[in-house]
């Protein structure tokens, strides 16, 4: 049996800002052990039985850091392969394309387990073994979900009926009490949005029950650019295409219609890590109920989350509270307001306010920068390349650049001048000029860039040439 792990690797992450941005979703938040989430999910389904590939749908925008995640714990050198979306359109069209893409190249009978990005199971032997039990019904013809039992009448979580494996009703997100309800009476699971099927079959109950968007997906598909190497594969969806295919979720355009749907009921110590007050709980308490990430000084403070890694955070006289302190932004809310952290991300977002986007430090295909300070007319970055890489040929029409080499070497285009800058050497580069910079050496380039001008937002730039197609 061909099993293919297929990761969705996309969303904001609302709930869990400052930490979770647009660019740096759920997926890559880190863990007290160094993994991100992202990568947990790599290793569950890389460590499987006779799995020789994991797909990832993740946007676009995130590939370079995602292939950099996965670079970091694939010691197997099990092979990689995606598919980029130019933007997001729910769960059902990145299962058809995925789907789609698997029966291609290995058929219709090949086993597809989709994971989420962002979850945390604790326990992969259990994991292993429902796996297992989904593939067996899987092969059967069914599209198998995996049922969490669940341990309290959580509102957050949509929930689904079960009499054994088979699955009589999917029911959205209860009330409290409905959710008291369910957990009393034993025969309602969380629904934890995995699933296990024969792409054959998936593709053939989407033909059934949304045909618009297998139809349109296969559209995209033909219209889109790939590219394959040794233990890679590559297909990024074309924009144009890719607008056509509806959004909707694989629950609501397949799972809820479709005859074949089965369940594996599981206890695999499986957490969605929803909210600060989740993400929390993984860490150890202290005698007052507090949890701690970085440097804190607490006093009568009892059973609140804390994390700040850049400064220290001191409490006075205070209970229950969610305190994240980020570079740019702090985050401070009562524990049972904690779903509701998504409202201030969404008004960021709908003012246009960089805070819902990025961080400070943003990572770049070739790199990394990090925004030191700024104010009026001016910017000063840290900007690190990796050894080989190249920003791309570019040009400013409104702010001037003063670069310094602060380590390592950087090889510099200037106008009509190609240059190298060792460490303690600098360049001007007038607004007006073609520039680029690249990293000749086998250590990373760091270099403190400082702009002028009458402005220096981002969008202040014209490309030349690009070798990543994006920045």
């Amino acid at each position: 049996m061909l099993l293919i792990p297929t990761i969705l690797c996309g969303g904001a992450g609302s709930r869990l800002w400052p930490v979770s941005r647009e660019l740096h979703p759920k997926p890559f938040i880190r863990l007290d052990d160094g993994q991100s989430l992202l990568q947990k999910a790599f290793l569950r389904g890389a460590c499987l039985p006779g799995v020789e590939e994991v797909l990832t749908v993740t946007n676009r925008e995130l590939f370079f850091k995602t292939e950099d995640e996965f670079r970091e714990v694939n010691a197997d050198a099990v092979t990689t392969s995606f598919i980029l979306e130019p933007f997001g359109r729910n769960t059902a069209p990145a299962i058809a394309a995925a789907a789609s893409r698997v029966a291609e190249k290995y058929g219709k009978d090949a086993i597809m387990l989709v994971l989420a990005a962002d979850h945390l199971i604790a326990d992969q032997q259990a994991f292993q073994q429902a796996v297992l039990k989904a593939a067996e019904l899987a092969a059967s013809g069914k599209l198998v979900t995996f049922g969490i039992q669940p341990d309290s009448p959580e509102t957050g979580y949509g929930y689904l009926e079960a009499d054994g494996n088979t699955v009589l009703r999917f029911v959205e997100k209860p009330s409290l009490e409905k959710a008291q309800q369910y957990l009393a009476s034993g025969r309602f699971l969380w629904n934890s949005g995995m699933f296990c099927f024969s792409v054959g079959t998936m593709l053939q109950q989407m033909e059934q029950y949304c045909p618009q968007i297998l139809v349109a997906a296969k559209v995209c598909i033909e219209q889109s650019r790939s590219a394959e190497g040794k233990g890679f594969r590559l297909l990024e969806l074309e924009p144009d295409t890719f607008a056509n295919v509806p959004d909707d979720s694989i629950d609501y355009a397949v799972m809820e219609k479709s005859d074949r749907v089965a369940v594996v009921p599981c206890n695999i110590g499986w957490s969605d890590i929803g909210t600060w007050t989740a993400l929390g709980d993984l860490t150890e308490p202290d005698a007052d109920g507090n949890r701690i990430q970085g440097d804190a000084l607490l006093y009568d403070t009892q059973n609140c989350t804390i994390q700040s890694n850049d400064r220290l955070v001191g409490t006075v006289g205070v209970k229950n509270l969610v305190i994240v302190d980020t570079p740019d932004a702090v985050l401070i809310a009562d524990k049972s307001s904690a779903q509701d952290v998504k409202h201030i991300y969404s008004e960021l977002k709908a003012k246009g306010h960089e805070a819902h986007k990025s961080h400070r430090t943003v990572y770049r295909p070739w790199g990394m920068y990090t925004v030191l300070g700024e104010g009026r007319g001016f910017k000063i970055k840290r900007i690190e390349v990796k050894p080989g890489a190249s920003l791309s040929l570019q040009m400013h029409r409104q702010r001037s650049e003063h670069w310094v080499v602060v380590s390592g070497v950087a090889k510099v285009i200037n106008g009509e001048r190609d240059i190298i800058i060792n460490t303690n050497e600098s360049t001007f580069i007038p607004a007006g000029h073609r520039h680029r910079l690249t990293n000749p050496g086998t250590v990373p380039c760091v270099m403190i860039e400082v702009q002028s001008g009458g402005y220096v937002g981002e969008d202040d730039i014209v490309r030349f040439e690009d070798n990543y197609g994006r920045t």
